[in-house]
């Protein structure tokens, strides 16, 4: 399976770029989840936990407050008002 091109930035910074499995993210219309070859989408986010799963062994997690997700081709943008670690999440 190919994977993920995923840029996650706030409004001041870039959190995380990479490639990735599956991204999970807290939609206004209910819960993301992305894999490669998703139908592209533009979504408001609600305050939540994105998530990360790489080839890596833990997800990377992060708290957002707002924002939204757009997906095309593959390449998944995560734009968040607010972005914070998860508790115990490392990143």
């Amino acid at each position: 399976m190919a994977g993920l091109s995923v840029d996650l930035v706030s409004a001041d910074r870039k959190v995380w770029s990479g490639t990735a499995r599956a991204v999970s993210a807290p939609s206004v219309d209910g819960q993301i989840g992305i894999l490669s070859g998703h139908t592209p989408i533009l979504a408001v986010l609600r305050a939540g936990t994105v998530r990360v799963t790489t080839d890596g062994a833990e997800p990377f997690e992060v708290h957002v407050t707002g924002g939204f997700v757009s997906v095309d081709d593959d390449l998944v943008t995560v734009v968040a008002d607010e972005i914070s670690p998860v508790t115990g999440a490392e990143g």
